[in-house]
């Protein structure tokens, strides 16, 4: 359908957007407000170099009043973003289409925020569970009890397990950003894609851990040397990102849907 291409042209725009997003809320600085600017100079940018990937392109990624460069979230976001579209719109169209880029574009920021700042703000989980509720019920009403049953399921399930993990071992395991959206996750595929979501996303955690593992491992034609005993000193707890995960797993699941059981 030719309507279905109007998503794909607003993706990179909406990357834009989102790179706002993504530098500004960590930092609670004001997203609606307040025009881009240099890191470098300070200078507001204009249109001119605000068009998504063709300004960064056309300026080589440096900024045109002071040369400074210029981050290369700006285009990978713009990227992200137009992938998302390309690939939602390969599994469906019409309404659904502009919905699931929604989902999508808003668990791309998720994911990159939570990287960068170990965070995932509220302002960007909490409207996905009404978001996913109000899709769900469009689909099909019968099936809004399973979605709603599925948000509360996905915050509650995790709300104990970090309570759990909390009792037993001392420290934070799961944020409560974690907790919210997966609970936002449930929204959207409701109580039954829930297990599947939690499966992928800790493959691909346990997956991205290993090979993050093997490409620090030293390597093994190093000479070998005495060893004297020292004294052991505890590792320190080093927190890492999960929801990037979650927001794979949430979006494999809304595509491809729960396998049957």
């Amino acid at each position: 359908m030719e309507a279905d291409i109007w998503p794909i042209v607003a993706a990179p725009f909406v990357g834009s957007f989102l790179s706002v997003l993504i530098l500004r809320l960590p930092a609670c600085a004001p997203v609606l407000v307040g025009r881009s600017r240099c890191p470098a100079c300070g200078h507001a940018l204009g249109p001119r170099d605000l068009v998504p990937l063709v300004s960064w392109l056309a300026q080589r990624g440096r900024c045109r009043h002071c040369g400074g460069a210029l981050s290369r979230l700006y285009p990978a976001i713009e990227l992200g973003a137009l992938a998302v579209a390309l690939w939602a719109a390969t599994m469906v169209s019409g309404w659904l289409l502009w919905a699931s880029c929604l989902l999508g574009w808003t668990l791309l920021a998720l994911a990159v925020i939570d990287i960068r700042a170990l965070l995932l703000p509220d302002a960007l989980t909490l409207p996905l569970i009404p978001a996913g509720l109000a899709v769900a019920y469009a689909i099909d009403p019968a099936e809004m009890l399973d979605h709603a049953a599925g948000a509360a399921a996905g915050y509650g399930g995790f709300v104990l397990i970090e309570l759990a993990y909390a009792r037993l071992r001392g420290r934070a395991g799961l944020g409560r950003g974690d907790a919210k959206l997966l609970g936002a996750a449930g929204a959207w595929v409701s109580w039954s894609g829930l297990p599947f979501v939690v499966l992928l996303a800790a493959l691909a955690a346990l997956a991205a851990n290993a090979v993050a593992r093997v490409a620090g491992r030293p390597g093994a034609a190093a000479t070998p040397v005495a060893v004297t005993p020292v004294a052991v000193t505890p590792v320190a707890f080093s927190p890492v990102a999960f929801g990037p995960w979650l927001a794979l797993g949430t979006w494999l699941v809304w595509l491809y849907g729960a396998p049957a059981l």
